[in-house]
């Protein structure tokens, strides 16, 4: 059974190394390639879980594990 005093609790596994590339092309109009499909934007901030995009005037945020590819446009 589960308690309302046991809340599910997520990991993720922080890769420092892309994390870094993407702090790199933060500023940068880029396409990201993820596990639901494509999309563009510019890279608005970085965190070590997740991007947040400026996507035609409207923000996104891409979890980083959900990324398979990134290139600058």
């Amino acid at each position: 059974m589960l308690h309302s005093s046991n809340p599910i609790k997520t990991v993720s596994v922080v890769d420092p190394y892309v994390v870094e590339a993407l702090m790199r092309l933060a500023g940068r109009y880029v396409c990201f390639e993820t596990t639901r499909g494509r999309i563009e934007g510019t890279i608005l901030d970085v965190k070590p879980d997740h991007v947040l995009l400026q996507l035609h005037g409207n923000q996104a945020c891409v979890r980083i594990a959900e990324i398979v590819w990134t290139m600058p446009l």
